[in-house]
Formats: C-alpha cells, sequence, structure tokens
C-alpha cells in the first residue's frame, strides 16, 4: 500500500539543527562525511537484521526495511549529484522522486539481506567519493530541480541530515 508523499522542503536543515533527530549541519563537511558513513553502515546493517524490519509501525510510515532501500538510493543519488558537480560548471540535477521510486522498486518486498550488502557498498563508495574532494572544490555550485542551489559544502551536509535522520526514524 503506498504511502502519502512527502512533500516538505527540508533544506531549512542548513540553517539549524534538526528538533527531531538533532543533526546540526553546522558541525558536517565533505572531510566528515566518509568517517559518519562508515559508523552508520553497522547500524544500518543492524536494523536491517531484525526480524521485524519489513513491518510498518503503522499505515503512513515505511517499514525499517523500507527507510534503509531509500539511504542505499540516496547513497547512489548523492554519489551522482556530487560527481556532476565536480566535472561540470553548471551542474543541474535531475528531479527525483523518492515515493514513486520506492513503489517501482517495492522497497515493501527487498530482500533486507541484499539491501544490507547494497547499502554497505552504496555507502562505501559515496564515502570514497567525499573522501576524495579536497577542500578547495568544496563551493562548486549545483541547483537542483526546484530551485535549489547547493554547494559540495551543503550537499554533503543536506545529504549526511538524510541519512542521520532516516537512521533516526527506525531507532537504529
Amino acid at each position: 500500500m503506498p504511502i502519502e508523499p512527502e512533500d516538505r522542503d527540508w533544506t531549512w536543515v542548513l540553517s539549524r539543527p534538526c528538533p527531531e533527530c538533532h543533526f546540526d549541519a553546522a558541525t558536517a563537511t565533505p572531510a566528515t562525511v566518509p568517517s559518519s558513513i562508515d559508523s552508520m553502515l553497522p547500524r544500518w546493517r543492524a536494523v536491517l537484521r531484525r526480524a521485524n524490519a519489513a513491518d510498518r509501525p503503522d499505515e503512513n510510515t515505511w517499514s525499517a526495511l523500507e527507510y534503509a532501500c531509500h539511504v542505499r538510493d540516496v547513497f547512489e543519488l548523492f554519489d551522482q549529484r556530487l560527481a556532476l558537480m565536480l566535472t561540470s560548471d553548471d551542474a543541474r540535477f535531475q528531479n527525483w522522486d523518492q515515493d514513486q521510486t520506492a513503489l517501482d522498486s517495492d522497497y515493501a518486498a527487498a530482500d533486507p539481506a541484499v539491501v544490507g550488502a547494497e547499502l554497505t557498498a552504496e555507502g562505501e563508495g559515496l564515502a570514497a567519493a567525499f573522501a576524495a574532494v579536497p577542500e578547495s572544490e568544496w563551493g562548486r555550485k549545483g541547483l537542483r530541480s526546484n530551485g535549489s542551489e547547493f554547494t559540495v559544502l551543503t550537499l554533503a551536509q543536506y545529504f549526511l541530515h538524510d541519512v542521520v535522520h532516516h537512521l533516526h526514524d527506525v531507532d537504529g
């Protein structure tokens, strides 16, 4: 059963701490992202080993498995966006409909063991990509389809909030 799509613009997390997960974007940089990802990957794998990982807590909330699928795809998406920002002076991100992706990819029926392996591989890949960005490149820009502008620095912060927040969502 589909869940009502999320329509909030979360870019506000770049200017103030998130009251739900307590993430403070001001504490993150592209240089800190790799260790943050590395510390979260075992926690995500533990979430996926739960017997009830595929159970939705209610009809309007994704299961831990669905959140993990989303995070796996976020790792891949932000790897692509980071690469685009580093190779294009006019980086423009295609729209990504996370809710449609969840339906099209059937997150709810995914195999938790497979998702754990994929999430780990994608996370490690993105960690390596951020680790390779020299500080002199942190100001490179990208534009989201809704007009939100990011630098490599703010992309790292925005991305990291997403992963931290969803780990909080599943009490990981």
